[in-house]
């Protein structure tokens, strides 16, 4: 019995010993906690993952694109952004990964960020030859203004937003008022999703702006239209997205660059994890069903993160040694 004894406690100081060594490999991490939901939830999921897969001793912070990346490049203090958005900060960044302050990890977002003009789903399926914007403005009786129906419309962001002036250029370029289409301001950030919303209920068209990864993209299947050209940065930067231009030109939306940054503190302390932060990554239909699902639940991000995890397995343990994803599997 003794024997027995001093066996089990052996093995349970050795298990010990061997889950501080595991910490002390990694040791604490702090992880950027964005403050909008999709990267709120990747923190949490990151966190989850990195203590209970890694040993990590994780602490979330407060951030925003471009103060954490000064913060990161500066003071190498959060240890890793999950979701930045590069295309703001994209010069710089590029000089800090040259010079080896930081480093660009997986495309967090396998999509990007996604902008453009969209229509439900169930037209597209009904209409299969409506592939462009074009296409969609040559049918005009499939779109009906909200107030008036007898009129065709084309749903603008509120004002205030930038999205509310590149649209506007782009419904100039196209040509869409004299093929009658109204613009429509929905006012609010509530009018534009309650518009969605009031057209998959009454299963009639909706033609506008939106982008992904979203909560009403993740409840409500649409189709983004193409506009048939490539996106032109020269002609977005002078005109596209300038209040009034002139002669806009029909132009694509750009695609934005998601991508998890870390410091090169973390990619030393944390080399045990690194396999797994280059590895990870979800699609915006994911992301945005995820949303969709807090929206509904009024969920927090750490909730949000757990529904992820608890829901979708196959996409995650293939992010994982199989070991690590079994002691996150425990930890649910």
């Amino acid at each position: 019995m003794k024997k027995l004894l001093a066996s089990t406690v052996f093995a349970a100081g050795l298990y010990a010993a061997i889950g501080s060594a595991q910490a002390a490999d990694c040791g604490n991490i702090s992880i950027a906690e964005m403050n909008w939901a999709s990267a709120g939830i990747a923190a949490h999921v990151d966190k989850i993952i990195l203590e209970n897969g890694y040993g990590c001793d994780v602490t979330l912070v407060t951030g925003d694109t471009m103060p954490t990346f000064t913060s990161m490049n500066e003071k190498a203090q959060p240890d890793m952004a999950p979701e930045m958005w590069v295309n703001s900060a994209r010069e710089p960044l590029e000089k800090a990964v040259a010079e080896g302050r930081l480093l660009q990890l997986a495309p967090i977002l396998s999509d990007g960020g996604v902008e453009g003009w969209w229509i439900p789903k169930f037209i597209a399926d009904a209409n299969p030859k409506i592939k462009t914007v074009e296409d969609a403005l040559a049918h005009p009786e499939l779109f009906p203004a909200p107030e008036d129906p007898s009129k065709a419309a084309i749903i603008n962001c509120p004002s205030g937003w930038s999205c509310q002036i590149s649209t506007a250029n782009l419904y100039r370029a196209i040509g869409a008022k004299e093929k009658g289409f109204e613009l429509i301001d929905t006012g609010s950030a509530a009018g534009l999703d309650g518009s969605i919303a009031s057209a998959f209920a009454k299963k009639t068209g909706w033609l506008g702006y939106y982008w992904a990864p979203t909560a009403i993209l993740g409840k409500y299947e649409m189709v983004k239209l193409s506009f048939g050209v490539k996106h032109d940065k020269a002609e977005w930067d002078s005109c596209t997205a300038v209040a009034d231009c002139p002669e806009p030109k029909v132009n694509s939306y750009p695609v934005s660059d998601v991508f998890t940054v870390v410091t090169k503190e973390f990619a030393e302390k944390a080399s045990v994890a690194m396999d797994y932060v280059k590895t990870r990554k979800w699609d915006n239909l994911t992301v945005g069903q995820v949303l969709a699902w807090m929206d509904e639940n009024q969920a927090t991000n750490e909730e949000g993160a757990e529904y992820f995890l608890k829901t979708y397995p196959d996409m995650w343990t293939a992010w994982l040694p199989g070991d690590v994803a079994e002691k996150v599997k425990a930890a649910l």
